[in-house]
């Protein structure tokens, strides 16, 4: 019997930005013409003057207006990756249209506008999927799966780590948002908490400024998330000489400790490539030092993408729920020191 052709995503994309990953999203969307079939793109909020220098990620493809996208019935699909400050304006244009929704993280700076984006997107059975790059790393789910057959016993804590080293631009940039770089890229490490342990009983921000170059933003942040058995922390760095190589993801059971570190490291082909590094101990001997192995090379956006589009056709079950999105999104605020949430 003849296998049944794939069907193609009809996508468009929303938007870039200065410093998430809205070009290397559209470089994996052309990359997987077996999966998308990209329809076009738009660049609102002055977006083609701020980043001239990302525009040739769009060559060959036609610009749309925003209104010309959301109002194309073909058009399934929008990721939206504008700056984070538009995120939830234009999402919640997209729900308004009825389209499935690819948004960077974490999804704007206002706990009122998100609640209402999820509603939206609810009513309308639409899929949500969240620009958490980590939640598809290959050793990331092989740990997560671990965690969910008991292999690690009860788990006591997490210590997840996410440090590089920013210019002073770009740490003055993060004085835009709640806790700075807890939000940026903190909210990374929130998800993979509240992923393997839950809801936490309680919150304690502790984001400081590290005054460096005079910049005034909180550039290092840290969160403790406490739990009924234990205490698990986030820790983010700007301004930290090897700090991508000291990324790591460290879990804790009765079992036995899985450490993901570095969590990501280029691979020596492609830049686009990374790989991560694992070490394992199952024993309880007091100098055992484990088990370390490499994974596979892999291209952090493309499972994601891969995946968001067997949603969309309804082949995969989004594991992500609305109400999981909306607590990670309200923790990710108490621990950027939001104290209304």
């Amino acid at each position: 019997m003849r296998k049944e052709k794939m069907r193609k995503v009809k996508i468009a994309q929303i938007g870039t930005s200065g410093y998430s990953h809205g070009r290397f999203v559209f470089e994996s969307l052309k990359k997987q013409n077996h999966v998308f079939e990209i329809v076009g793109y738009a660049l609102p909020e002055q977006e083609r003057e701020k980043f001239g220098e990302q525009m040739s990620v769009f060559d060959g493809y036609p610009e749309m207006t925003v209104d010309e996208i959301l109002q194309d019935p073909e058009i399934e699909a929008v990721t939206i990756e504008t700056e984070e400050i538009y995120l939830t304006k234009y999402a919640q244009m997209a729900a308004n249209a009825g389209k499935h929704i690819h948004m960077e993280k974490p999804g704007g700076v206002g706990l009122a506008e998100f609640e209402r984006l999820i509603t939206s997107i609810k009513e309308r059975g639409k899929i949500f999927h969240t620009g958490y790059m980590y939640r598809y790393n290959p050793l990331v789910m092989e740990l997560m799966d671990k965690v969910k057959n008991g292999e690690l016993g009860e788990i006591l804590s997490v210590e997840a780590q996410m440090n590089c080293i920013h210019n002073k631009e770009t740490r003055k940039w993060l004085g835009g948002f709640p806790g700075g770089i807890m939000y940026f890229l903190g909210c990374h490490l929130i998800d993979l908490i509240l992923l393997i342990q839950g809801e936490p009983t309680r919150v304690i921000p502790l984001n400081k400024c590290t005054g460096t170059e005079g910049v005034t933003a909180e550039d290092f942040g840290m969160a403790v998330l406490e739990y009924d058995n234990g205490i698990s922390f986030a820790k983010v760095n700007a301004c930290e000489p090897g700090g991508f190589f000291r990324r790591q993801l460290v879990v804790t059971g009765t079992k036995g400790t899985v450490e993901l570190k570095p969590l990501e490291l280029y691979s020596d082909g492609p830049v686009s490539l990374l790989y991560t590094t694992k070490t394992e101990c199952f024993t309880l001997g007091w100098g055992d030092r484990g088990k370390t192995t490499n994974s596979a090379v892999y291209d952090r956006y493309d499972q994601m993408l891969e995946s968001f589009a067997a949603m969309v056709r309804g082949e995969k079950e989004n594991p992500y729920s609305y109400e999981y999105e909306l607590e990670l999104y309200r923790t990710i605020l108490r621990s950027c020191g939001g104290k209304d949430v």
